[in-house]
């Protein structure tokens, strides 16, 4: 008796058990019966948007834009298989090589945003969709930035505002009948690169980058990508033959408003003074790498007498003696 008793007593356990695990889950996944997860504004454009190779800004992280993005003429065809020197082959081929032959730009009205990489191209990018509403495009698929913020990556004519381009040579400038030419110092602008290939667009080099190979390979770094800074902007300034506008990084982070201002005249679109206003109180966006001082100085004595002669030479040129 007193082994059936026990029996009986460890069943109707079990039961209570499992009956009351039941309700209680039940009870949990009630609609409204719990706190709500904040939700994160998104794009309504995208899906949130990760991948360890492309190191963007976090999934908390969002862009508030002004007004919504838009096309200056969404009619006109999307070039998207446009790479540098290549922007020929999205015409006709009569028409292609007859425009070869006479030298003529196939677009008057398309722009380039030029610069070498690291002089803060995506973040003027940004101020000027954030200041107009329009979107910017790019001879690139970046799509870390087709993601998060700039849909029209990879679009090439009128329809945007201006074109992203790291590009110099007859070949990268003809599709252009303007150009704003950002300049950043080099010192800053070779570091702002190494960290973008090694951390992504907002992301750091770890100091043991510096050091790989014992320091060649940092060396070689600096050495080839300030021989590119040099020819990539003297390459714009001596030889386009459109209309040019040279922006100094320094000056687009000190007097940004005023910058702006002196952009969008060069442009020739109507100032928003709304919009200006707005995009000035959100003009840090997520595209500015924050600032982040190295317990060393990567740059060797000698590395710092090559970056001043070569700054002097291309500053002397754009009539910047500071």
């Amino acid at each position: 008796m007193a082994l059936q008793g026990w029996r009986f007593f460890g069943v109707s356990a079990t039961i209570i058990i499992y009956i009351g695990g039941v309700l209680f889950l039940s009870m949990n996944n009630i609609p409204g019966s719990h706190p709500k997860r904040t939700r994160i504004e998104r794009f309504a454009e995208f899906s949130s948007f990760h991948s360890p190779r492309f190191p963007m800004p976090s999934r908390k992280m969002t862009i508030r834009w002004c007004r919504d993005l838009k096309y200056l003429n969404r009619e006109l065809p999307n070039y998207t298989d446009y790479k540098a020197g290549d922007y020929y082959t999205a015409l006709p081929s009569d028409a292609s090589a007859n425009l070869q032959l006479q030298g003529i730009a196939p677009s008057p009205m398309l722009t380039a945003l030029a610069s070498f990489p690291g002089s803060g191209n995506t973040w003027l990018r940004y101020l000027l969709q954030q200041a107009t509403g329009i979107l910017t495009g790019s001879i690139y698929k970046d799509y870390g930035l087709l993601k998060t913020g700039f849909p029209a990556e990879n679009v090439c004519n009128s329809s945007v505002l201006l074109v992203k381009t790291h590009e110099w040579g007859a070949k990268a400038w003809a599709p252009f009948s303007k150009a704003i030419l950002l300049v950043r110092d080099p010192e800053k602008a070779i570091i702002a690169e190494f960290n973008r290939q090694s951390g992504g667009h907002i992301g750091f080099a770890s100091p043991d980058r510096y050091k790989r190979t014992k320091g060649k390979y940092w060396q070689q770094f600096v050495s080839n990508k300030l021989k590119g800074w040099e020819l990539m902007n003297l390459s714009w300034a001596r030889n386009f033959t459109g209309s040019i506008k040279v922006v100094f990084y320094d000056d687009l982070v000190q007097h940004t408003e005023r910058e702006l201002r002196h952009i969008l005249e060069f442009l020739e679109y109507p100032v928003n003074e709304q919009l200006l206003r707005c995009a000035l109180v959100r003009k840090e966006g997520i595209f500015r790498r924050k600032k982040r001082l190295l317990s060393f100085d990567p740059y060797t004595d000698a590395m710092r007498a090559e970056l001043v002669a070569r700054r002097r030479i291309v500053y002397g040129m754009l009539g910047r003696y500071d």
